[in-house]
């Protein structure tokens, strides 16, 4: 599993974690029932404190992307994904509510926001979560 972390990034490291490795999932780079490294192990990996990893892990769990057992450790989700619940779609639409605004003060279009929101979901998917420019 490839994570790479922005250190000097306003975005707390467990968030790029967590992002990173539902980007993998979402990308098919991790598959269910794919082994994730041990909390102590991708916390050495990538030089940072376990209680990231471990919080990162922890909030993963709770949505529904991974499991922890005791003998198997961390895995990918093998019993499915979480659905679109009304909570996720108001954490959407939350998050897309600032990027929006975010791009109209700098003067991007809607069409222009759209494409790039278009451009990022397929990417993510057909991609491997790599950025295309």
């Amino acid at each position: 599993m490839f994570i790479e972390l922005d250190l000097q990034s306003e975005t707390p490291i467990y968030a790029q974690l967590v992002d990173q490795i539902v980007e993998g999932i979402a990308s098919g780079a991790l598959q269910p029932g794919d082994p994730l490294p041990s909390v102590r192990r991708l916390a050495e990996d990538l030089g940072i404190n376990l209680h990231t990893v471990n919080k990162s892990y922890n909030l993963l769990k709770q949505e529904g992307f991974l499991q922890v057992h005791r003998k198997k450790g961390v895995i990918v989700q093998p019993d499915g994904m979480p659905g679109v619940t009304e909570a996720f779609e108001e954490k959407l639409r939350r998050q897309l509510r600032s990027l929006a605004a975010a791009a109209a003060v700098r003067g991007m279009t809607e069409e222009v926001f759209a494409q790039e929101s278009r451009s990022v979901y397929r990417n993510t998917i057909t991609n491997h979560g790599g950025e295309q420019h």
